[in-house]
């Protein structure tokens, strides 16, 4: 009698067990393909690229899973940020991130902005104010202030803005796998399933190939 209810037990576990798995990703309910393919920056390369805005605490909690999941990315995948640039604030951190960008700091103070902005209340949406606050961090105040207005910047920001309508996007943070395929963290079904379904698609190109 022992035996037929531990039996019973472990098939009861087995049926959990199997209830809780993950469903299969797909098309339609945890991404979205679009109707025409955006180029990639670095053609023979599978892109992944991050919709954000410095302001959206949504991105800002993603920050921690999303730079682990990006340094562990093999050597065919190339991640890029990209500023959605939705007017006022918005482009103004852009404006920010671009600089950075094209000053090649991003990567060593992209961190310490978004925690002046979260965690120490800057609001960081004047020239000046930035560059106080990233001269604190090393990057030469006069640089940035001439990098922040000028041409090119500019220019990065018009790009910005181009991919954002062809992405469609309406809200941030969103990742776009290869120019093809858009999701977030609402249609993946949480933090740990977007980047599962990166996974699964940056794959699904690799086969692709």
């Amino acid at each position: 009698m022992r035996n037929l209810i531990v039996s019973a037990a472990l098939a009861s576990l087995s049926l959990f067990s199997f209830g809780v798995q993950a469903e299969p990703i797909t098309a339609g309910q945890h991404y979205v393909q679009l109707q025409k393919a955006v180029p990639v920056s670095q053609p023979g390369k599978i892109e992944v690229v991050e919709l954000f805005w410095y302001g959206c605490p949504h991105c800002y909690q993603l920050e921690p899973a999303l730079n682990a999941w990006a340094e562990k990315l093999p050597a065919d995948v190339n991640f890029i940020r990209v500023p959605a640039l939705f007017g006022r604030t918005w482009d103004i951190h852009g404006q920010l991130f671009i600089t950075l960008d094209l000053m090649k700091v991003e990567q060593r103070v992209h961190k310490a902005v978004f925690d002046a902005i979260h965690k120490q209340g800057k609001e960081l949406k004047d020239p000046e104010e930035m560059a106080d606050f990233l001269a604190e961090q090393g990057v030469d105040r006069d640089s940035f202030l001439n990098t922040y207005n000028s041409f090119a910047v500019k220019g990065q920001m018009a790009k910005a803005k181009q991919l954002a309508k062809a992405y469609q996007i309406t809200g941030v943070p969103v990742l776009i796998v290869n120019g093809k395929y858009r999701f977030d963290v609402r249609s993946a079904g949480g933090e740990e399933q977007l980047l599962q379904v990166a996974d699964y698609l940056i794959d699904k190109e690799r086969a692709a190939r």
